[in-house]
């Protein structure tokens, strides 16, 4: 009885250890397969985003390129006539803004490349915020003029001084003036805020009353080549860069990027920037472009 006792256990601890065996494999099983879903899933997000960028750079290059190239042709065939006329200053004038708005187009697929490969560099100096936030302001008040927008500044009269890439802050306050211009309707308002940080730091907000964004459309448009509209569908030109390169350059400061918007309501965006430089910065896997 005593050896069958023994025996009986031994089999229990057997069929125990197989039954764990199994468990733990069935539950590797399970892992691996929702690994391999939630890894479709990323494909398959990654294949429309690339379908959509591809759609988007097609109609954002060909319009400028097709600009270029007619005004070209015209002032080619005033040439060739022999005619003058009053409208090649103005044929010029058309070409020279679709060469810069294309350059701008290839320089911002360039700056996200680089900040997806994290090979972006910044060259910091200190800089007045307050001087910072007149040059950007003086290139976009004649936009929102002439969409009978207001403009309203509120900046603290103590605004420090930070160490910035000026010429990369400047481009993310450029980036959300003009978002805030594009969505925001005829007679509507745009608020840019500047205030000092306790810390010696600064904060700056741009706040809307245009056509905001609901949660999803604003991951959307968080997302590098991201528009909250279809290609054929939306309103508004523009490469979808604008808002994921400003928060990667914020970020890139040390700084913190925020954005809320509400449908019908407008959109807020701001970001802080700290009162020294670190070296330090957040690597992609910490959501750089997010």
């Amino acid at each position: 009885m005593y050896g069958q006792k023994n025996i009986s256990q031994a089999r229990r601890k057997s069929l125990l250890a197989d039954y764990s065996t199994d468990l733990g494999q069935l539950m590797s099983r399970r892992r691996s397969e929702a690994a391999l879903r939630t890894a479709k899933i990323e494909s398959d997000a990654a294949s429309r985003t690339k379908s959509e960028f591809l759609a988007n750079m097609s109609h954002e290059l060909r319009t400028p390129l097709n600009a270029i190239i007619g005004f070209s042709e015209f002032i080619q065939h005033i040439a060739a006539t022999g005619k003058p006329s009053e409208k090649t200053a103005e044929y010029a004038e058309h070409i020279a803004g679709a060469g810069r708005h294309l350059l701008n187009i290839i320089s911002d697929i360039l700056d996200i490349s680089k900040i997806e490969s994290g090979t972006f560099t910044l060259s910091t100096e200190l800089y007045g915020l307050r001087e910072l936030i007149d040059a950007c302001t003086v290139l976009i008040e004649p936009r929102v003029r002439e969409k009978g927008q207001t403009l309203e500044i509120r900046a603290d009269k103590d605004l420090p001084q930070v160490p910035v890439d000026v010429r990369r802050i400047k481009q993310v306050l450029i980036n959300l003036l003009s978002n805030a211009h594009k969505f925001t309707p005829e007679g509507g308002r745009i608020v840019l805020v500047a205030t000092r940080a306790p810390d010696g730091g600064a904060t700056v907000a741009v706040a809307d009353s245009g056509i905001g964004m609901n949660e999803k459309q604003l991951a959307y448009a968080m997302t590098p080549f991201g528009q909250v509209q279809s290609s054929y569908a939306r309103g508004h030109e523009g490469t979808g860069l604008g808002l994921p390169i400003a928060a990667a350059l914020a970020r890139l400061h040390g700084g913190e990027f925020h954005v809320h918007s509400e449908p019908n309501k407008g959109t807020t965006v701001f970001f802080t920037l700290p009162p020294q430089r670190s070296d330090r910065h957040p690597p992609l896997s910490q959501g750089l472009l997010q």
